[in-house]
């Protein structure tokens, strides 16, 4: 299978990609050597600021890169470690959704806004209300409503919420207990806070039970939502069994069942992804970590088709290259 670096000539990962105004434009977080030894929580990765790329042929175009469209620099109430981001469009407003560690170093999810989607972008002065965790993903249905799915373990900060409050002290679910799953809220008409107290993304198995946490395919981190024929697609990162997985749902909320493996483990620690429709084709965007050695914290942006069964189920992608 051809699959196709998009920017050889730096390290950017988290790919979120959209199609605005005919052209694919790619929003992911960008790596930095830091210097920082590789720990459980993602110190290592050095992650301060966002380009935004476009381009109209996947497979052979040339891919624009309209430089630095926010730094944390820019955003008032951030500290650090701006991760994965992603952007939506609405009443001809771009709005750019990312995560970042505030002055205690929690997590929240802010907002820019520009009227363009290759950016500049204008941070909100402070981050959505209620928000915890990383790895925003938003997704407009056909109804114009519009959702955010968001959260990851260990360096995520997932594991320190239980019911959308904090915990005393963050705890993991024990073996055979249902796994943390993801949220998602409907964004309020401005796109700037959630409408709604975030909901549990859940991930049934075959049995009608929600996956275990020591299931190999539960969720993890790296949520990602999108349409086929009339179903709603849930894809995700598993973490520390290197996989992307999928599973089907009727509405945005779910439940979802699980259906699938998207794409076996690749070169690098971590998985994460986005799909989207162009031009007839079906296209996966994800990352590894091949270019700079194997290094997990310095990732190179990857794409290639994806095709589905007659059933609507998605073939599985083998993650590292023959």
């Amino acid at each position: 299978m051809k699959k196709r670096y998009l920017v050889p000539g730096d390290y950017m990962a988290d790919p979120s990609v959209h199609v605005f105004d005919g052209k694919v434009y790619i929003y992911p977080s960008h790596d930095y050597e830091s210097g920082i030894p590789e720990d459980d929580w993602g110190s290592h990765f050095n992650m301060r600021d966002y380009h935004v790329f476009s381009l109209d042929d996947v497979m052979e175009g040339e891919v624009t890169d309209h430089g630095v469209v926010l730094d944390v620099a820019d955003v008032p109430w951030a500290k650090r470690q701006m991760w994965d981001c992603d952007c939506c469009e609405k009443d001809g407003k771009y709005y750019l959704y990312f995560p970042a560690k505030d002055k205690t170093d929690i997590f929240r999810i802010g907002v820019a806004v520009s009227d363009h989607p290759y950016g500049p972008f204008v941070p909100e002065p402070d981050p959505i209300r209620g928000s915890y965790s990383m790895d925003p993903a938003v997704f407009k249905d056909d109804d114009g409503q519009v959702y955010v799915y968001f959260g990851g373990l260990m360096g995520g900060q997932l594991q320190r919420y239980r019911d959308n409050s904090a915990l005393e002290c963050a705890s993991l679910p024990a073996v055979g207990e249902p796994a943390l799953p993801s949220r998602v809220a409907r964004l309020t008409d401005d796109m700037k806070q959630f409408a709604e107290e975030p909901r549990a993304v859940v991930v049934l198995g075959a049995d009608g039970k929600p996956l275990a946490a020591d299931d190999p395919h539960r969720f993890f981190e790296a949520s990602w939502m999108h349409k086929y024929r009339g179903k709603y697609y849930f894809s995700y990162s598993t973490g520390d069994s290197h996989l992307l997985c999928y599973a089907v749902g009727d509405n945005p909320y779910g439940p979802f069942v699980y259906q699938g493996v998207i794409l076996t483990p690749v070169v690098g620690w971590t998985t994460h992804h986005s799909i989207v429709e162009y031009k007839g084709k079906w296209y996966l965007f994800h990352h590894d970590s091949v270019p700079s050695g194997g290094r997990t914290w310095l990732r190179s942006l990857k794409v290639c088709e994806l095709h589905y069964d007659a059933e609507g189920r998605i073939q599985t992608i083998e993650g590292k290259d023959e």
